[in-house]
């Protein structure tokens, strides 16, 4: 058992149709059709959204995204139809500005495209099992860490909130969307890993891996969607602490991670118990890390 420790109310905002509340995103439908996408202040962890929210993070979130989505327009085109504060929807909340999306209505592909350019997490548990990542060969000798020879596609399948993502073959992936559409996904998920993994090298960031979501416009267009490049949908390391053979430091809510498993918390994860509220102090050191990671990468200073 997990999911949200409490699930919010949805705003009711006139003229704004509710659809779906997600671990961070809250989605509405507004009366010309497009989303609107409302990133909040929630953080998740263990598969839990956590009763503790994190000041401003989802105004870094849709301000990362936006900035890598400049970055990345002229590789493949986006969802985002308009982010200016002054078009949010008449009675909306003041605190959804900054955090606010007006997108494109896009069917969307049923897979989290990931890529990965170094060993971790379930990557890495797979490796150490069969030398393989969704089934492709790597070579022996790889550790915690590792950068791959080269950037690999590893998609999964999307899960519920609460539940997990599962790691799929591309085959698998081809089988469930089509071949052509699979072909599209693993070109479109390298080529947007890699331009991200050179310009964070620039900023002192080895960006390990990544998750996207693609969906299909009206005239088949592939569209890159959600949020993109963010610490919570990718590993972002410091590249001058970078050292294979051991967990490595990141720019994301290790300190959220870190505290839940401590004895501090007294909460036992393998229990079916939801987990305790934040100490002020983990609140606010994973702001600051949300914060950092984004004025690393733009170059520019916080100032929401």
């Amino acid at each position: 058992m997990s999911g949200f420790v409490e699930k919010p109310e949805p705003l009711q905002v006139p003229g704004l149709v509710h659809l779906h509340t997600g671990k961070v995103r809250d989605l509405y439908r507004n009366e010309a059709g497009d989303l609107v996408m409302v990133a909040t202040d929630r953080i998740s962890a263990y598969d839990w959204v956590l009763p503790s929210p994190i000041p401003d993070k989802g105004k870094v979130l849709t301000q990362l995204s936006l900035w890598w989505f400049d970055q990345l327009k002229d590789l493949i085109p986006n969802h985002v139809l308009s982010c200016a504060d002054e078009d949010l929807p008449e009675g909306a909340p003041a605190d959804w500005a900054g955090r606010t999306l007006v997108c494109k209505s896009l069917d969307m592909v049923p897979v989290e495209a990931v890529a990965r350019g170094y060993l971790t997490g379930s990557g890495l548990v797979e490796y150490n099992a069969s030398r393989t990542v969704c089934g492709l060969a790597l070579p022996e000798g790889l550790e915690d860490g590792s950068e791959l020879p080269a950037p690999i596609f590893t998609p999964a399948t999307k899960a519920e909130v609460g539940e997990h993502d599962e790691n799929v073959s591309y085959e698998e992936v081809a089988r469930q969307v089509g071949a052509e559409t699979a072909t599209q996904l693993r070109q479109a998920t390298l080529a947007v890993y890699s331009r991200a993994r050179d310009i964070a090298r620039e900023r002192g960031i080895i960006l390990a891996d990544t998750k996207f979501e693609f969906g299909f416009d009206k005239d088949g267009t592939l569209i890159l969607a959600d949020e993109v490049l963010t610490p919570d949908s990718s590993r972002f390391w410091p590249a001058d602490q970078w050292q294979p053979g051991r967990a490595q430091p990141s720019y994301d809510k290790q300190f959220v991670r870190d505290w839940l498993t401590s004895e501090a918390s007294g909460w036992d994860r393998k229990s079916e118990t939801p987990p305790p509220a934040l100490p002020d102090e983990v609140v606010t050191a994973t702001r600051a890390k949300y914060i950092e990671a984004f004025e690393l990468l733009t170059g520019t200073p916080w100032t929401l």
